[in-house]
């Protein structure tokens, strides 16, 4: 699953720490599932969504294969 978390924390400048805080993650947390490590629930991607103003399926893709 792509994701395009580093570019939406980008447009709000703000860092993995401080986005690990607002939803309720450690920054390693978010870390991981910017790098493609780890998928979000959707309980956790629904916050992130909400945090930015966006939909889940802005923030996440599918690749092919998924």
């Amino acid at each position: 699953m792509k994701n395009r978390l580093k570019v939406a924390r980008a447009e709000m400048n703000i860092t993995q720490g401080e986005l690990a805080e607002k939803i309720g993650v450690t920054r390693q947390a978010v870390n991981s599932i910017e790098l493609g490590k780890y998928v979000p629930s959707t309980l956790l991607a629904l916050k992130m969504a909400h945090y930015f103003g966006k939909t889940v399926e802005e923030l996440f893709m599918l690749e092919e294969g998924d």
